[in-house]
């Protein structure tokens, strides 16, 4: 009911149905943005998001500042999808444009992952007691506010300056003889980008951050991998994530202990179906609690405990083939964005874990980090990591 008021939920990817549309969709998506060949291309932009974020980090060193992770790490995310979109950054590190931009998307996600009793009760879908409805309608229209401007301005330029990136592609596809996309479709494909992006890899850095830090022998083994494989003063690749097993092994088990989607993208049966003895009807809508599965101790031994060696030696992925582990989903509604989101967790937590040493505010000792989880459509630390990067 949330989604029908903005109507994003008819031309969303993520929630349409599987059918003709969908799959042109997700084909240009794949084409334009998360094949190999256009990850490759674009990895330039993410190492120059990643160098300021360095930049950033060491200053406060420098001053003896305080990183707010998530704050820092959305700024940087923020940047990465904003230029590979658009050729422009969002943000800036010391200006308050970053916690506006993230106050949006927050909201956004908030009203989406509100439970509505219009959902229980169609009766009520006109009333919108909660206020959710109003809300949403707000926050939507902020960003829809942002793309037309964003997309207008880069129409009337058309062909005086030209620019290599996802809009200008997308909306190649929206002037050919015989369009391919329609000009409300480019938008909600870009409302889809940036709610998927610009919020899942810092929650996903953070968690990994706070977790260390709760873990110094952990954290002393991941700089330990980074210092073999790329040098203690070498610069993280993309291509070198496929050398650091215990890196991998912790990105693993943060999905795992804090997945970024603890509900994965709701699912609807086409037809009635047994399974495991029971009768899912035509038309339900199915929702994955991956959290549950997650920290499910007749799966997992030691569930709630952050364990990244339990993916050493350990052929299970999140790619959607071990159902037991599928943060991203599985089949044709996993995320399309994984093979971007995998590099991109990687190389930015290996920038702050490689390049600092942390220590907490105020005399916190490490036991006593705040893990209060917050659920929206992300699941969030209730508590923002706050730590002191010093001299490595």
């Amino acid at each position: 009911m949330t989604l029908e008021s903005v109507k994003h939920g008819k031309f969303s990817m993520a929630f349409m149905p599987v059918d003709i549309q969908w799959r042109k969709l997700r084909r240009i998506l794949k084409e334009q943005m998360f094949s190999l060949q256009r990850l490759d291309a674009s990895q330039g932009i993410r190492e120059e998001k990643l160098h300021k974020l360095y930049e950033y980090v060491n200053q406060c060193r420098v001053n003896g500042h305080a990183v707010d992770i998530a704050e820092a790490t959305f700024t940087t995310s923020l940047n990465t999808i904003s230029s590979t979109l658009f050729s422009v950054d969002f943000a800036d590190f010391n200006s308050d444009s970053s916690q506006e931009f993230k106050d949006v998307v927050w909201n956004v996600s908030k009203c989406i992952g509100s439970p509505n009793l219009a959902d229980y009760f169609p009766v009520l879908k006109y009333v919108d007691l909660q206020g959710i409805s109003r809300r949403t309608k707000f926050y939507f229209g902020k960003l829809y506010a942002i793309l037309d401007s964003i997309i207008d301005q880069r129409l009337k330029s058309k062909g005086t300056l030209e620019k290599n990136d996802l809009l200008e592609a997308l909306l190649d596809l929206y002037q050919k003889p015989e369009p391919e996309l329609s000009r409300n479709e480019i938008k909600h494909i870009l409302m889809d980008l940036f709610l998927g992006s610009t919020d899942t890899v810092p929650s996903t850095v953070e968690w990994a951050m706070a977790e260390l830090l709760r873990n110094p022998k952990k954290m002393s083994k991941a700089k330990s991998e980074l210092s073999d494989v790329i040098g203690e003063h070498g610069v993280i690749q993309e291509s070198d994530i496929s050398k650091l097993s215990y890196l991998q092994a912790v990105v693993k088990e943060i999905h795992r202990l804090h997945p970024v989607a603890p509900l994965l993208v709701p699912h609807k049966a086409e037809a009635d179906v047994e399974i495991n003895g029971y009768i899912i009807p035509k038309k339900a809508q199915i929702l994955v609690n991956t959290w549950a599965s997650s920290r499910d101790s007749n799966i997992w031994s030691s569930p709630d405990s952050f364990m990244p060696e339990r993916f050493l030696d350990c052929k299970i992925d999140y790619n959607g083939q071990d159902f037991k582990f599928i943060p991203f989903g599985s089949g044709r509604r996993m995320c399309p964005g994984l093979a971007l989101a995998h590099r991109v967790v990687h190389v930015m937590l290996a920038t702050l874990i490689h390049n600092f040493d942390w220590r907490l505010e105020e005399g916190l000792k490490p036991e006593e980090i705040d893990m209060s989880e917050k659920f929206t459509t992300t699941l969030h630390k209730a508590i923002p990591l706050k730590a002191i990067p010093i001299k490595f």
